[in-house]
């Protein structure tokens, strides 16, 4: 029997996940943004979007429009779900129609619990990140979830995990499509803020809606 047996290994199965870098000028913006909105009361209470969303977090509210388009982060969000959605499905995208984009302030103590998005596309990046996330209570657990990301599709079986953990990082960007559940898990040990950026978007309808095909 010849030993030297070479395989490939596919996963043709389950959505995809694309993975961005934030431009650090577009970090910049986005963090003078949200620290002027924060300064300004009318304005925290006015953009405030937390009574809609599913987070138990101090403070979420909505980026502008205006912001969006001028800043060129509408243009961002467009240009890389593009390139995903082409690469996973052939297809290029002609249509890129964001519905909104927010910031999540997550302290000590506080989560997202297991939900999922409106649109056809949804995504989230990282602006600010505590140094340390506090130890696990279990310091023989292979890893600690305090903070990260947990994206949910089906259920564990052979060959086949249901979970993927991330550990936020600043700068870095997921695009995910719309229905894949997910949470987010407390931490402590630290004031600092976790601070995310969020949004839903709209593309074409013939390339969404694989079953009108």
């Amino acid at each position: 029997m010849d030993n030297n047996i070479q395989i490939q290994i596919a996963k043709p199965f389950g959505p995809s996940i694309a993975k961005a870098n934030i431009p650090d000028e577009m970090i910049q913006k986005l963090n003078d943004y949200v620290d002027n909105i924060i300064k300004d009361k009318k304005k925290s209470i006015a953009q405030n979007h937390g009574t809609k969303l599913a987070g138990q977090v101090t403070q979420e509210f909505i980026l502008d429009r205006p912001f969006c388009e001028t800043s060129g982060w509408m243009e961002f969000l467009g240009k890389c779900v593009s390139t995903w959605v082409e690469k996973s499905s052939g297809v290029p995208v002609k249509n890129f129609s964001l519905r909104h984009s927010w910031v999540v302030r997550q302290f000590k103590n506080e989560y997202n619990p297991t939900h999922w998005h409106s649109g056809h596309i949804s995504g989230v990046g990282y602006l600010k990140v505590p140094e340390n996330f506090g130890s696990s209570p279990q310091s023989n657990k292979k890893s600690n979830p305090n903070g990260r990301l947990e994206l949910i599709h089906g259920s564990r079986q052979f060959l086949c995990n249901s979970l993927f953990k991330v550990k936020p990082k600043v700068g870095e960007f997921y695009f995910f499509p719309n229905y894949l559940m997910h949470t987010v898990y407390p931490f402590k040990d630290s004031d600092e803020e976790r601070r995310s950026v969020s949004f839903n978007a709209d593309i074409d309808e013939d390339i969404y809606n694989v079953y009108g095909k």
